[in-house]
């Protein structure tokens, strides 16, 4: 890797990721600081479990475990690796996951905002309710697949099957932690905001970065030159 691509890494990816990071710290201090009356959604959703939605639900959040997400990103990334014969797609997706994570895990060590206080259907975690690490997670990995796996597809029914099944997913993540009492509407709502900013960030970075300028005056000097 040469200094040119360590600078463009710096501005195009380490940047932006540490614009949202300050972003995401200032929204939840402004969240901790005025009252939301999200309580009262989490009061609502409690006292109208039933049987059938709290399994639907446990399978639901269970789309964005950790220990699931870690082993699908590794076992897609060396997929993309092996189909592709380039590293370019792995490392997308491995980055969008991964800056996602870290955001999170940095935003909650700073941001102490309790969970909803109710009863919890899965055991509480002890980092902070906000933002919601299952939903910005499930973003950034079936979002991130689906946008490879899209880029690959011609026929644009099963382009927008892939996109239906990936947003699905995040947003069944969304609200199956909302309907278990493991965070309240924003803490959701925010980790679909930074799922997607990182995807969108690593995919400009990464996925689309435009072909370095020598190598592309270089290209157009041998088309000049080619009789």
């Amino acid at each position: 890797m040469t200094v040119t691509d360590l600078r463009y890494y710096a501005l195009s990816l380490v940047l932006p990721l540490a614009l949202m990071a300050g972003v995401t710290f200032a929204a939840g201090e402004l969240i901790l600081s005025v009252p939301t009356g999200e309580a009262a959604v989490s009061d609502m959703l409690a006292a109208g479990r039933t049987g059938p939605w709290n399994a639907a639900t446990d399978f639901g959040s269970s789309l964005s475990d950790t220990p699931y997400i870690v082993a699908l990103t590794a076992i897609s990334a060396l997929a993309f690796r092996w189909a592709f014969g380039r590293w370019r797609e792995s490392a997308f997706l491995v980055a969008a996951v991964w800056s996602q994570s870290l955001i999170f895990l940095a935003t909650t060590a700073v941001i102490d905002r309790t969970r909803p206080d109710v009863p919890h259907l899965d055991p509480a975690p002890p980092t902070s309710s906000f933002p919601s690490g299952h939903t910005s997670a499930a973003v950034a990995f079936y979002c991130g697949l689906a946008l490879v796996l899209s880029t690959r597809t011609r026929h644009p029914v099963l382009r927008a099957a892939v996109w239906v099944v990936a947003v699905g997913a995040a947003l069944a993540v969304a609200f199956s932690r909302l309907y278990r009492g493991m965070h309240f509407v924003s803490d959701t709502v925010w980790g679909l905001l930074l799922g997607t900013v990182c995807v969108l960030v690593a995919a400009r970075a990464i996925l689309y970065r435009p072909a370095p300028a020598t190598a592309t005056r270089r290209r157009a000097m041998d088309d000049l030159l080619t009789p």
